[in-house]
């Protein structure tokens, strides 16, 4: 049996000397209306920030029906794109008065759906979900339990709200930039082939080609998932299948591309890197390296806000104006123009 004791709202009626009927309605705001003296909430008040003490949320939640906390659901902590979008969730969702329950799938839509019933048991009041899987169905049972938005990635289909980054004009700006000072060979690695941000991020490199005129060669788009192992193993299998490295990069992710420089760094010395370095998602350890790697930076905090939004605007039973919704992105340009 645990030695700790919970400290209730008896200890601080006995503590202020008055009843628990009393102590009760001071710490739950309804002095005023039951007419208890200033004096009275003013003993009350000051021996619970003493005892650091606040009203059990469980009891909150079983008056209001609401436990106000959202449930975020991410693959990959060590993914900085989605390490930043939970720190910019969770600082909004302070703001408002929410307490974020962070949980992660590992790119495994059976871990998902193990996650997600985790945050449904705990009451979430909604959830905000990186989705795994571009299986729409996988997600429908849960539309009918609690407001439910995609952040990052949506699901055609769905039906779904989505927040998302404008990933095909921004890799179309940016593999158009390398194109117009001369590359003539730009390598695609991208994450799962199925999945939203893939498809929008190869059209937007598909339409950077076809805009300068350059033809798409056989073994310029390589597909694998979003893992930093990943961009390891397909660095490896280019070299390996052209006895030499790409003129120009592009990985979909950064922790593509960690796993690519991974590669070039223990088998061919950053030195005989690639001529040019593009990718999505920036890092300011990008700053810090001897190559010079041109970026697209998400809005991470503008993708928090709008998919929260969404999801508090759901809680109160409003209509969306705008389910999908398209965040800009900007450019980090390292490569001098």
């Amino acid at each position: 049996m645990s030695g700790y004791k919970r400290l209730t709202i008896d200890d601080i009626a006995e503590l202020a000397g008055v009843s628990r009927t009393t102590a009760s309605m001071v710490l739950n705001g309804h002095a005023e209306r039951y007419r208890i003296s200033r004096a009275t909430v003013e003993r009350v008040e000051k021996v619970a920030r003493e005892q650091h003490f606040n009203p059990s949320q469980s009891a909150r939640s079983l008056r209001s029906r609401r436990s106000n906390s959202v449930g975020l659901v991410i693959p990959d902590l060590t993914n900085s794109a989605h390490a930043a979008l939970a720190q910019a969730m969770e600082e909004l969702c302070r703001q408002r008065d929410y307490q974020m329950l962070l949980v992660t799938s590992d790119e495994d839509p059976r871990r998902e759906a193990e996650v997600m019933a985790h945050l449904a048991a705990r009451q979430v009041d909604a959830m905000i979900v990186v989705p795994c899987t571009h299986e729409a169905k996988s997600y429908q049972k849960w539309v009918r339990r609690l407001p439910l938005v995609f952040v990052d990635r949506r699901v055609d289909g769905s039906g779904i709200p989505s927040v998302v980054t404008d990933g095909c004009a921004s890799v179309e700006r940016l593999v158009g930039d390398a194109l117009e000072q001369g590359v003539s060979e730009v390598v695609f690695f991208g994450g799962q082939a199925e999945l939203s941000p893939s498809r929008d991020r190869l059209q937007g490199y598909r339409q950077a080609l076809a805009r300068h005129g350059v033809e798409e060669k056989p073994g310029w788009v390589c597909h694998r998932d979003y893992l930093r192992r990943s961009g390891f193993e397909l660095m490896q299998q280019w070299r390996q299948q052209h006895q030499r490295l790409p003129q120009a990069l592009f990985t979909a992710s950064v922790s593509l591309l960690e796993g690519a420089l991974a590669f070039l760094n223990q088998h061919c010395g950053l030195a005989n890197a690639p001529l040019r370095l593009l990718t999505f998602d920036d890092h300011s350890l990008l700053d810090c390296l001897p190559l010079r790697v041109d970026a697209i930076v998400q809005d991470s905090r503008e993708m928090a806000a709008r998919s929260l939004d969404l999801a508090l605007a759901l809680l109160e039973g409003q209509t969306l104006i705008e389910p999908e919704a398209l965040v800009p992105a900007s450019l980090h340009r390292r490569w001098p123009d």
